[in-house]
């Protein structure tokens, strides 16, 4: 136990084990799925002879090892890819679920809509839900902490892998409490049970609950990349590096044709005119080591958080994009080919969750009004929705 904080994992195979002694189990986990000493789900049941009958492997494998986007395969019958090479493969097909009395889900999520592992929680409740299966979810806390909420809902049209839920982008919600949401907002009707973590709470991020950090996706390192992830992974809808490849993704942002002062200078300027507080920007020179640009130096910033309370982090990329864009000119472009199984809309309108960033943005990079007056009018435009969420979530929220 760590400052009290017990994750749902330890309180499941302490108090849930005979609930499913004998039962045909299924497992969705990934290597983050750990205990308080470190030990996998895997190797818990295993210890305490329970049988898996199947695994079922999200985004980035079972074992943690694949970078975003890249097929998940397995030559072992008992495991279920679902991260295919089709969008169909996203979700779990019921004849693989319908023959499981019980399946286990923990994976660890960051509080950001992108993040794929509430979308394929989503997918397998859909399908939980035309079977007798019960899903029971062992809960963690929300890294980035609970209490804040950045950013407006999906658009109609403009839902896909990272944008599966009408939530905001900064949801600032567990996956227990997304379940949640998933069953009465959504009215998904399947049989699940949350394991709550105990003595979490809201405002705590992860830093200050004193658990052990494992990686859950490749490209996130630490906890605070997940804290600026929900801004920084914006930068996935351009032709910019975010880094990957190397020891600080999402944190270094650049191309070859950048200059990083300039990149440094505007980025301050305009967090400086939106009262944007925590964070720093320093010019560097990188080499991806895989994706964009992989091999080729890079210009760019690293991004430097100061102070994690006082950040916006939505905000933060919203910042960081506009100003590598006003510095680039011409050079400066969309990712345009297929992301997340979607060619249109195009990748950045599929994470914001609607256009009007991308709009925003180019009326910019045609001297068209003040960059500062139209990142805030577009934050103030979502503000409705943020609210509106804010309220729906109240109900399905499992801690103080």
């Amino acid at each position: 136990m760590q400052n009290g904080i017990v994750p749902g994992l330890d309180r499941f195979m302490s108090e849930g084990l005979p609930a499913i002694r004998g039962a045909r189990l299924g497992v969705c986990c990934h290597p983050a799925a750990v205990d308080l000493q470190l030990r996998g789900l895997p190797e818990r049941l295993l210890s305490s002879g329970v049988t898996v009958s199947r695994y079922f492997a999200p985004e980035h494998g079972l074992h943690g090892q694949l970078q975003d986007m890249e097929l998940v395969t397995s030559t072992e019958p008992e495991v279920i890819s679902l991260y295919g090479s089709t969008e169909e493969s996203l979700r779990p097909v019921v004849s693989s679920i319908s023959d499981l009395d019980v399946i286990l889900f923990d994976l660890r999520d960051i509080g950001t809509r992108y993040y794929t592992f509430a979308a394929t929680m989503k997918y397998m409740l859909e399908a939980v839900s035309e079977t007798d299966t019960r899903m029971i979810i062992l809960d963690r806390p929300c890294p980035i902490g609970g209490d804040k909420v950045e950013g407006g809902i999906v658009q109609p049209g403009f839902d896909s892998f990272v944008g599966a839920l009408p939530v905001s982008v900064r949801h600032g919600m567990t996956l227990g409490e997304l379940a949640r949401f998933m069953t009465t907002e959504l009215g998904i009707s399947a049989d699940v049970e949350i394991i709550p973590c105990s003595g979490w709470q809201r405002h705590q991020r992860h830093e200050q609950t004193g658990l052990p950090w494992v990686l859950p996706s490749p490209n996130m390192p630490s906890p605070e990349t997940a804290l600026i992830y929900p801004g920084m992974c914006l930068v996935e809808g351009t032709t910019l590096s975010e880094g990957r490849g190397t020891t600080l993704p999402f944190h270094l942002v650049g191309a070859p044709y950048l200059s990083g002062q300039e990149f440094a200078d505007c980025a301050t300027g305009l967090a400086k005119d939106l009262d944007l507080k925590g964070v720093l920007f320093r010019p560097v020179t990188f080499v991806p080591g895989i994706q964009k640009h992989r091999g080729e130096t890079c210009q760019g910033i690293q991004v430097h958080v100061t102070s994690a309370d006082d950040l916006h982090s939505l905000l933060l990329g919203m910042v960081v994009i506009t100003a590598a864009a006003l510095t680039s000119g011409s050079k400066f472009q969309w990712r345009t080919e297929e992301y997340e199984f979607v060619t249109e809309p195009i990748a950045i309108d599929l994470l914001w969750g609607a256009a009007d960033f991308r709009e925003t943005v180019d009326r910019l990079r045609n001297s068209e009004g003040d960059p500062a007056q139209a990142l805030e009018g577009l934050l103030r435009s979502r503000e409705s929705e943020r609210l509106m969420f804010i309220e729906q979530r109240e109900s399905c929220l499992l801690y103080p």
